[in-house]
């Protein structure tokens, strides 16, 4: 019987030192992409896909995500006083009921791979997903990036990540992976390498901040050394892990934005305005003002 993935690990401990002094005091997870913070839009991904609890890896000054995702007596106190209904149903259906939120700290900023292994305690020896929330994916037909990953795992059993082609250029930003066995959508990652320079790389498809991962993981990752940057990483710990199992990579059917820069973020913006369903036509307007003024 197929372990169904009911727990996804958010790594949420880094600074965000691309968006001070915007997160000098508020993580960058909770910066809001219109109405609603990137740690929300992660959590509900997860939520969609069957994940019943939800791993936060959290560091120092970052009390506002468990804030977020707690009960807000007060808030609600003054928005049921008000009559204000359709604000206090947003603010109780955050998340609901069936989901519940676990907070590790991560003593020391010690990479992503560190971050991951904080969880072992929780995941324990199932199937767990991890999503990293500054990449936000909009997934075509309203399917989640998390949903369509955990249908290729059913099909394989076996660790999936997610990938998409990235500027050649631009190889040295990601974890690069080398595949057979292509049939368009999904591959066999035969290899994979942290950061590579452009020359070096062997593909240009970049490993994009979802994965599902066996337990087995855990054990490579205590062995792993620091690698890229002086950090434990995830991409070698990965790396070890197809010496003992296959791990398949999965092209998702969507938009990625990668928020943890200033332009994938107003990208991400200025998208999600124009699709949300109370400001967007409004906005477009805006927009098309702006431009014809320009």
């Amino acid at each position: 019987m197929v372990k169904k993935i009911r727990k996804a690990v958010f790594p949420v401990a880094g600074m965000g030192t691309r968006f001070l002094p915007a997160t000098k005091a508020n993580p960058k997870e909770m910066l809001p992409v219109v109405d609603k913070p990137l740690i929300q839009y992660a959590a509900e991904e997860a939520e969609e896909a069957g994940v019943q609890s939800l791993v936060f890896i959290t560091g120092r000054n970052k009390r506002s995500i468990p804030d977020h995702f707690d009960k807000a007596y007060e808030l609600e106190s003054e928005l049921q006083e008000a009559g204000k209904t359709a604000l206090l149903q947003k603010v109780q259906n955050i998340l609901p009921p069936n989901v519940s939120c676990i907070y590790l700290r991560q003593a020391e900023a010690l990479g992503l791979g560190h971050a991951v292994l904080c969880a072992e305690p929780v995941v324990a020896d199932e199937p767990f997903a991890v999503i990293l929330a500054d990449d936000l994916i909009r997934g075509d037909g309203g399917i989640g990036a998390l949903t369509q990953m955990a249908e290729i795992y059913e099909r394989y059993q076996c660790s999936i990540i997610l990938v998409e082609e990235v500027p050649p250029q631009e190889t040295g930003k990601y974890g690069i992976v080398e595949i057979e066995d292509d049939d368009g959508q999904t591959a066999n990652v035969t290899s994979i390498v942290e950061k590579p320079k452009p020359e070096d790389a062997p593909s240009n498809l970049g490993v994009v901040g979802r994965y599902i991962l066996t337990p087995r993981i855990f054990d490579l990752i205590k062995e792993t050394g620091r690698g890229t940057g002086g950090e434990i990483q995830l991409t070698d710990a990965i790396a070890e892990l197809l010496k003992y199992e296959k791990v398949r990579a999965y092209r998702v059917k969507g938009k990625r934005y990668d928020c943890g820069n200033k332009l994938g973020y107003l990208e991400a913006t200025v998208e999600f305005g124009l699709a949300h369903q109370e400001l967007g036509e409004d906005f477009r307007g805006y927009l098309k003002r702006l431009s014809d003024s320009l």
